[in-house]
């Protein structure tokens, strides 16, 4: 596949799980189902924002089935998140992920420990080898508790079948660099807050937690950077930014599901150790998610 097919707005799938935290295959096919309804390019399965890292091997498995056979009609890209906190897992994740048809994967660096660069290397070295899949390397320093230098995702970018970077770090300048230094490759952008701001330096895409229930109003705001409609743009950014904000106080992950519990879509609970951080925060979320300004930005 071309590179191009892979560039755009890829929702960060969230996991449905039951009422006593398992995870629930009717639940994902809901979440899926209102996904798929919002006009984004594709989906980006088995990352953070799906709890991956609080989910066994054989569920996230299930998860990248489910996921495949829900898209076999659907014109949606898949990027399976294989990143397992050891190389045996991310690997058989992968392998899983191409048999089952994706179209690419993506993998968090190993940070379980405090891995040096060299170990960080010899991971996606391996694990990009593993399959004739693209592979997204990452760069996510809120999660893995250190940057990665520019010469050490250099080095990323240069490994065979990686094409591109995940960027979720507040460093543009950073990222701004790497684009210039590696135009062939795709740079998607992983803050919902500001893509905005990613996009005005030359970003491919993003991925996103709250495209799950804003995907509409996500490929809005992409549609109108490509039109060069700043006025439209910025609305769309300001709209997404007051619900990033709503749902900090409840917690990302669980306010995200609340949000989409409140118009109906049947996603379930966040796994423990998860919790809604505020009760007022759940009635926050829950009232700007109904507001008229959020309507017309839900899939029907």
């Amino acid at each position: 596949m071309t590179m191009n097919r892979l560039k755009g707005m890829h929702a960060a799938l969230l996991t449905g799980l039951s009422d006593e935290g398992e995870f629930s295959p009717t639940r994902q096919r809901s979440i899926n189902g209102y996904v798929l309804r919002q006009g984004l390019d594709g989906l980006y399965v088995g990352g953070s924002s799906g709890e991956s890292g609080l989910l066994t091997i054989d569920e996230l498995l299930d998860q990248q089935a489910i996921v495949a056979e829900d898209t076999k009609s659907e014109d949606c890209q898949l990027i399976a998140h294989v990143g397992a906190p050891n190389l045996r897992d991310s690997i058989q994740l992968a392998q899983s992920a191409q048999r089952l048809g994706y179209d690419a994967l993506s993998a968090l660096p190993p940070h379980a420990y405090p891995f040096s660069d060299k170990e960080i290397i010899a991971y996606y070295t391996e694990l990009s080898a593993a399959t004739d899949l693209p592979m997204i390397v990452y760069e996510v320093p809120i999660r893995t508790g250190r940057p990665l230098s520019n010469d050490v995702l250099a080095q990323l970018l240069n490994l065979k079948n990686v094409a591109g970077i995940k960027f979720t770090s507040s460093d543009m300048f950073k990222m701004a660099r790497l684009r210039k230094a590696h135009p062939q490759k795709l740079i998607f952008f992983g803050f919902d807050e500001v893509y905005l701001a990613a996009a005005a330096l030359g970003v491919d895409g993003g991925i996103g937690t709250t495209y799950n229930i804003l995907g509409k109003l996500y490929a809005a705001l992409h549609t109108a950077i490509a039109k060069q409609d700043l006025t439209q743009a910025r609305k769309l950014q300001e709209l997404s930014q007051e619900f990033v904000a709503t749902i900090l106080s409840t917690g990302v992950l669980p306010g995200v599901k609340v949000a989409m519990q409140e118009i109906g879509v049947d996603c379930g609970p966040t796994r423990a150790p998860f919790l809604v951080q505020s009760t007022e925060g759940e009635k926050a979320v829950r009232s700007l998610i109904r507001s008229p300004e959020y309507q017309q930005w839900l899939a029907t």
